[in-house]
């Protein structure tokens, strides 16, 4: 999922390039590889041409442009304590959740980075979360694939914990039966927030990495009921969910109401797994929704995959005082 931006939004674009560009801190501490790129001289950028007056307005959407920069040692010339954007934004959005999250992750890790989430759902008996992730991970090795696993168990378990059957966790397939790989990195909030970005849910993403993700808040009111939604929040929602159900575009409406999107989620993935379980008997129900199973990992392998976990897989980029805090 990628968002084309317009309008005076693309100076933030720009600078965000701009600033990276000239970032001087080399791209990695590897002594001989930093010695290679010295010598074939990977690091000499040319110069950048001024930068260009920011475009005239262009649509109807307010753009905010968010990222991360991890406070490391050194600093960012930028960004000299780091920076926690993305995470603020959706600590503040999810502070007025009230109907429905709606969540395509390629991760969704660590306990820290899924509080907020969970904590919408403890404080609104109403608010629903439907999920979307990865069947399998990206890493298979004996440790690898369990440091994967760690940080989604513990953040799976805290929402079912926090929003019990308000919380659906599903993964994708074509119509062949694949599992799809999801990498995409959206987020829509009752209908009126929706942000698309480099960024996963995980404490990496919002600490430690260098990320860019794009939110937006539509000027225009959607017309359709339930009524106080946008219609760029309310439409990218809808597209994503129509295209996993197999939905004509004439009855993406259908899914407007957030209790009857969810419900229209759990049914679909419920007749697939049946099918699948009845080996695969019958004409294929239409969908590409699977319930997510939930990570299980012996105690011993995730004794062992903790450290890799924690300093590797899942880093946290945050300075003391906030790592002690737990705060962003």
């Amino acid at each position: 999922v990628q968002v084309a931006v317009r309008g005076p939004a693309v100076e933030q674009v720009q600078q965000v390039f701009c600033e990276r560009w000239d970032d001087p801190a080399p791209e990695t501490r590897d002594p001989l590889r930093r010695l290679r790129d010295r010598l074939s001289r990977l690091d000499d950028a040319p110069r950048l041409p001024p930068a260009a007056p920011p475009p005239p307005p262009a649509g109807r959407h307010h753009v905010q442009l968010l990222r991360t920069y991890p406070a490391r040692r050194g600093g960012y010339p930028f960004a000299p304590r780091g920076e926690r954007s993305i995470a603020h934004a959706y600590h503040k959005v999810l502070d007025r959740a009230r109907s429905l999250i709606y969540l395509e992750d390629q991760y969704l890790w660590s306990t820290d980075v899924i509080e907020p989430f969970a904590r919408a759902l403890e404080r609104e008996p109403g608010l629903r979360m439907i999920v979307v992730v990865p069947r399998h991970p990206d890493q298979d090795g004996w440790l690898a694939g369990p440091a994967s696993l760690i940080g989604r168990a513990d953040a799976l378990r805290r929402l079912l914990s926090a929003g019990g059957d308000r919380v659906a966790v599903y993964d994708l397939e074509n119509h062949r039966g694949t599992p799809v790989y999801v990498h995409a990195k959206v987020c829509v909030v009752d209908d009126v927030w929706a942000a698309v970005g480099s960024d996963n849910v995980n404490l990496r993403s919002w600490t430690y990495d260098s990320e860019l993700s794009c939110a937006v808040l539509d000027e225009r009111e959607d017309p359709r009921p339930p009524y106080g939604a946008l219609r760029f929040a309310r439409d990218l929602r809808l597209d994503l969910m129509a295209e996993h159900l197999d939905l004509p575009g004439e009855r993406r409406d259908e899914l407007c109401d957030p209790v009857a999107a969810f419900d229209a989620f759990a049914r679909s993935a419920a007749a697939l797994e049946s099918w699948h379980r009845s080996s695969r008997t019958g004409e294929r129900p239409r969908g590409r929704l699977r319930p997510h199973p939930a990570p299980r990992l012996s105690p011993a392998r995730k004794v062992l995959a903790m450290p890799l976990y924690r300093f590797a897989v899942d880093p946290d980029g945050r300075p003391p005082a906030l790592r002690r805090s737990r705060e962003f």
